[in-house]
């Protein structure tokens, strides 16, 4: 049978970004035939001991207490699991000094769902047919973006500048407000920090300076902290929550060992998060209950945030830098390889600067060595202009062993200095 389907049902029918990837790994995983792969593509997180535990010891307390069918027997407010909401809410308030009430925040089933109910209730179509669209001040990022909105077109990125002040083969991407438009064609703008896939996290100051933008036209600025301060804390260089009239504040709990119970939150004007939270009750009512209350425990406690900082973010860290030695040590120096400044997450960005063929051709020829990495051209949603850079980056994850991140890199230098010892370069160079 092939059922008919809308315009709607036609486009999320159909994977996007990283998924339609995720589908040929997979396939290249299962006709393998035996032979090992080292998979550096993994956007799940390393299960670590001490984070299992501490859910583990959430858990048994949940199944211990006279909360138990409460919790999972009956429906609860649409807003989020109470308790929940006290933790994080006294957390945040005693951590960073802020006045923030239960009327500030909401729980959802993972950020990917906040995005998509802010991508169609704030971006699209007005209801006198006029484009709201949905801003991404900085490429490339989050490749989950691309699939948000029930309107394509809403969806508009803008060109980095490259920064490449750092040391040899480093680079590091920045706003570029020269090009950046916020107006009242706005609905609102969102970007993540620290960055999937880049690892970049932007300065306070540019941050302040797109909210800057964006409060004449009273835009809301969504930041997406999956990998921020205080839990993940997978933030590898000094950064704190930025707060603010038109800042929401979106967080997952993804990263620090619950990917499988989607929890997100969101903290920011009532205004934002009434409408937000409106359109949770239409469609799915309200996040896992289970998931809310062992995070509950872990929050309250102080424990997560523990766990965060001394656990979670040192073992991320270890794999940057074991990464970054690699390829200092095994990459060609006179290729034009340049290594995405590490500033948090759980990625390393590597862009190659006239790459003789595409980000995809590069993906196909390493898995010929047994690696897999990801393509970045998916990471670009919303750019409307042809970008040759688009096609020259790949995302590799921290999630591999110690070893296995030391013997893929090898064979990606050898890959790198057969390409451009062999292939003749464009004639036109790239320019940032």
């Amino acid at each position: 049978m092939i059922p008919a389907l809308t315009q709607f049902g036609e486009q999320m029918s159909h994977l996007t970004g990283v998924r339609a990837i995720m589908k040929d790994i997979i396939e290249t995983l299962r006709a393998g035939q035996g032979k090992e792969f080292i998979n550096l593509s993994a956007g799940n997180p390393v299960i670590l001991p001490e984070v299992e535990q501490l859910w583990r010891d959430c858990t048994a307390d949940l199944l211990a207490s006279h909360e138990y069918g409460e919790v999972v027997c009956r429906y609860g407010s649409s807003q989020g699991y109470r308790p929940l909401i006290d933790a994080v809410i006294n957390d945040f308030n005693q951590r960073y000094g802020l006045n923030l009430s239960d009327r500030n925040i909401l729980i959802t089933p993972g950020s990917q769902a906040l995005y998509f109910y802010a991508a169609n209730a704030l971006g699209g179509y007005t209801t006198e047919g006029h484009l709201k669209q949905i801003v991404l001040p900085l490429s490339p990022d989050y490749t989950g973006y691309g699939g948000v909105t029930l309107y394509p077109e809403a969806l508009r990125a803008y060109k980095p500048t490259l920064d490449l002040g750092f040391e040899p083969h480093r680079f590091k991407y920045r706003p570029d407000f020269s090009q950046l438009e916020i107006t009242e064609q706005t609905g609102f703008v969102l970007f993540s920090r620290p960055c999937n896939p880049t690892g970049n996290v932007l300065t306070n100051e540019e941050v302040q300076k797109i909210a800057a933008l964006a409060t004449p036209h009273n835009i809301p600025v969504l930041i997406d902290s999956a990998y921020a301060p205080p839990f993940p804390a997978l933030n590898f260089t000094e950064m704190a929550p930025l707060f603010g009239s038109n800042l929401v504040h979106c967080m997952s709990l993804s990263k620090a060992g619950l990917p499988g119970e989607r929890i997100g939150i969101a903290l920011g004007d009532e205004r934002i998060i009434q409408i937000l939270q409106s359109f949770q009750t239409n469609l799915c009512i309200h996040s896992s209950r289970y998931g809310q209350a062992i995070a509950a425990r872990a929050i309250a406690s102080g424990a997560l945030a523990n766990i965060s900082e001394t656990v979670i973010r040192p073992h991320y860290q270890h794999k940057f830098a074991i990464l970054e030695e690699t390829l200092d040590q095994t990459m060609p120096q006179s290729a034009p390889w340049f290594l995405h400044r590490g500033e948090g997450a759980i990625f390393a960005w590597l862009w190659f600067k006239d790459l003789p063929v595409t980000d995809w051709q590069f993906y196909q020829e390493l898995k010929q060595y047994g690696v897999i990495v990801v393509p970045g051209s998916p990471f670009f949603p919303g750019l409307r202009e042809e970008w040759p850079h688009m096609h020259q980056c790949i995302r590799i994850s921290l999630t591999a062993a110690d070893s296995e991140i030391v013997t893929a890199l090898r064979h990606l230098a050898n890959l790198v200095d057969r390409l451009y010892t062999q292939t003749p370069k464009p004639e036109l160079a790239v320019r940032g």
